[in-house]
Parts: structure tokens; C-alpha cells; sequence
């Protein structure tokens, strides 16, 4: 697919993961879910479960992981629904997971995440929404990139949001050492950096089949808004010039991370932002759609990715 043709998909803002997963067949792939236990994660480990794939929850609470399996299995009558511990925030808990993998991985879909959290920081120092969205899908992607490598076109689906059109990474202050905390900006640079992670990966494993893209899976009610409050809400609302968000159900929320993981529409693609089951636009001012220049920046992604690896080296 040449990059300057945008990609379009039968499927909308409306679309549901059964919609989007009809036809797709993933018997003998093997796929990992982070934050496969709440959310949009259960309902995109159900499809790809649903469509034949071995499917790993990767999560912080096992009992809900177990309790997660054991409903999938029981709706899609496909008993390959396993669990594994895995924060994100931990990196001896990345790198245990990492170290247990074995065999190849065909679908890594990086879809846990923290978001507007109060500052609370990693043992590390580290911020912890990007040392959680970012630092821990980036330590985990690349920790399987010989299990990615060895699938044979394998994809990594990097769940971003429409927040990253707030911040580019603000590489100067990443953790918010000399500039005050403010939730949203954290959060906002964190998504940024799910984005560039694509493009990045893209380009570094291009010769080894692996694409990356991310995505905006919509405003879904779930637990990820534990810490949004309505003011929140309208504040948002007010600076977007919207009188109403749309919320989806957790299945339309899902949709494109199916999409992203699945569609043949996509074979040997990388590098994009997708929403709504369709490639954006860039993002036009005064709107909550699109995707900003500063997420698919080609240096920035470079960059990032060197601070990752030097970070993450302490």
C-alpha cells in the first residue's frame, strides 16, 4: 500500500468487533492482550478469540484474568485463553513475562493504560502514566521483538488516544521534573509516544514482517475514567466546542483495535493512525479527530525511541 494512500475500511464509527472480525480466521496464531482483564481489552481479546487465536491476557490481577478467560471460552467455546501477571509499570515484572514467552507471537496488541492519574511516579522516578503506557508497552514490545520476528508478518496494535493531539513528547521535561504535573498533559504526551512507538518499530523491523499501527478506539465508558470527574467532562466538552461526547459501547470501542490486528486491508502496512475503522486525516483545529503531525514525526519517533532504550538501560 503506497504511504500516500489513505485506507479505508467498509466499517464505521458504529461498527462492532463481531462486524469487524466476520470472516477473519486466526486459527494457529498466537496473540498477547495487555489489559486483556477490563475494558475494550476484554471485549478485543473476545473477538481475536472468537476468530480462532490463541489469546494471552497479560494482566496486573490474574483472578480477574481467570474470571476474564472463563467468560470467553464460555461465549466463544475456544478453551486457548490464558493468563499471565504483567504490570507495566513494573519492568521486573515485564521482563519475568518476557523471559516466560516462548514460540512465536503473532498479534501484540499494547492496550492497558493509566489515564489523567494524580502524579504518582515509578520506583524509578519515572511519571507514571508514560512509564506505564509508554516505557512498559516499549520495554514489552521490544522484549518479544525475536517472538514478533519469528510469526512471520506479525502486528503490533499500539492503543493511542484522540488526548495525544494536547502534547507532542516534551522530550526537554518527559517526567515533569522542572514543569508542574497537570494530568492531562502527562497523559497526552504518553499517547504521542504510543503513536511514534508505530512508526518506529515499523521502520526498525521492516525487513523482519512487522508492522505497527495505533489507534483512538473512541470514548468508551470504563474504568480507565476512574479519575475523571464530570468537570472534567464539560471542561473538555467546552474546549473542543462539542455540546456532547458519543460514547460507545465497549464492542464499537474495541472495533478498530480488531481492525488494526486483523484486516487483511492492512497486510504489510505500518506506521498509522487509525480511528473509527478507518486511516485519519490530519487533525484540523477545533476538532477532536484527526491525527497531529507530531505524533507521526519520523525524528521524533527515532528519537524516542533511543530515550526508551537509555532510559530503560538507567
Amino acid at each position: 500500500m503506497p504511504a500516500n494512500i489513505r485506507i479505508s475500511t467498509p466499517f464505521s464509527a458504529e461498527s462492532t468487533t463481531a462486524e469487524v472480525a466476520a470472516g477473519v480466521d486466526l486459527p494457529g496464531r498466537r496473540v498477547i492482550v495487555t489489559g486483556g482483564a477490563s475494558g475494550i481489552g476484554i471485549e478485543t481479546a473476545r473477538a481475536l478469540a472468537g476468530s480462532g487465536a490463541e489469546v494471552t491476557l497479560a494482566v496486573r490481577d490474574p483472578a480477574a484474568g481467570e474470571r476474564t478467560a472463563e467468560d470467553i471460552a464460555g461465549t466463544t467455546g475456544n478453551q486457548r485463553i490464558l493468563v499471565a501477571p504483567l504490570d507495566l509499570a513494573d519492568q521486573a515484572s515485564i521482563a519475568s513475562f518476557v523471559a516466560s514467552w516462548t514460540g512465536p507471537l503473532h498479534i501484540l496488541v499494547n492496550n492497558a493504560g493509566v489515564m489523567a492519574s494524580p502524579e504518582l511516579r515509578t520506583p524509578q522516578g519515572w511519571e507514571l502514566q508514560f512509564a506505564t503506557n509508554h516505557l512498559g508497552h516499549f520495554a514489552l514490545t521490544t522484549g518479544l521483538h525475536r517472538a514478533l520476528a519469528s510469526a512471520g508478518g506479525a502486528r503490533v496494535v499500539s492503543v493511542s488516544s484522540s488526548a495525544h493531539l494536547r502534547s507532542p513528547v516534551v522530550f526537554d521535561d518527559i517526567h515533569f521534573r522542572e514543569r508542574p504535573y497537570e494530568p492531562w498533559s502527562a497523559y497526552a504526551q504518553s499517547k504521542t509516544a504510543n503513536v511514534l512507538l508505530a512508526v518506529e518499530a515499523t521502520r526498525r523491523w521492516a525487513d523482519d514482517g512487522i508492522t505497527a499501527n495505533a489507534l483512538m478506539p473512541g470514548g468508551i465508558r470504563t474504568n480507565l475514567q476512574r479519575h475523571i470527574t464530570e468537570e472534567d467532562l464539560e471542561r473538555m466538552r467546552a474546549q473542543a466546542g462539542v455540546a456532547t461526547f458519543v460514547w460507545k459501547t465497549p464492542e464499537q470501542g474495541a472495533a478498530t483495535s480488531v481492525l488494526v490486528a486483523t484486516s487483511p486491508l492492512l497486510d504489510g502496512v505500518g506506521g498509522r493512525y487509525f480511528e473509527n475503522c478507518a486511516e485519519a486525516e490530519p487533525h484540523r483545529p477545533g476538532t477532536l479527530t484527526g491525527v497531529a503531525a507530531h505524533a507521526l514525526d519520523p525524528e521524533a519517533a527515532a528519537r524516542l525511541w533511543e530515550v526508551s532504550v537509555q532510559t530503560l538501560a538507567g
